[in-house]
């Protein structure tokens, strides 16, 4: 990669954590159910996936996570340390390593569908929404001694505002594709 490209690379892995860091600062929203609230920093994880792609993305999200495991109040609600990756959201915070890298794959299976609308939305559903509630119902089954089942129902509540994320993801990322050209 030449210079010119990595140091635009880096800067738009930059900004793509700073959003990530923006998106935490908006309160959780508490549904009662389970301890997991509904935020929209998985929307930015989403996104990193689309925009930067599996590497930097991936650079992307684990400097997020570093960061809250150095303690820094950076997840929704002024969330972070070390607990976080023992507590009910740590299957979610490890499912989001994960998307980037799904996204690119789901966009290499759909080949030149990959890169329409539905199959970028097909995309972000799949890692965005399914990998990381699926990582998400393990954990909570593991921590709170769930049977599967429960965990999995329980993670329900969650897919309709998902989806909606999801298909706001594609529209933005979109719109700053076309900027960025």
């Amino acid at each position: 990669m030449k210079n010119r490209e990595m140091v635009r690379q880096l800067t738009a892995t930059a900004m793509m954590l700073a959003v990530l860091l923006v998106l935490g600062l908006l309160p959780a929203i508490p549904i009662g159910v389970i301890p997991v609230p509904i935020l929209l920093q998985n929307m930015g994880v989403m996104l990193a996936g689309l925009i930067l792609g599996p590497r930097f993305g991936t650079v992307a999200v684990g400097l997020l996570l570093l960061l809250v495991a150095l303690g820094l109040p950076v997840l929704s609600g002024g969330r972070g340390g070390a607990v976080m990756f023992v507590g009910p959201t740590a299957g979610y915070l490890l499912g989001y390593c994960f998307v980037p890298v799904v996204v690119w794959l789901m966009q290499k299976v759909l080949g030149k569908q990959g890169q329409t609308w539905w199959g970028e939305l097909l995309a972000v559903l799949v890692a965005g929404v399914l990998v990381v509630d699926l990582s998400g119902t393990l954990w909570l089954m593991h921590q709170a001694d769930m049977p599967f089942a429960a965990a999995l129902v329980s993670n329900l509540a969650f897919i309709p505002g998902d989806i909606l994320k999801a298909a706001l993801t594609v529209i933005i990322a979109r719109r700053l594709k076309k900027t960025r050209r």
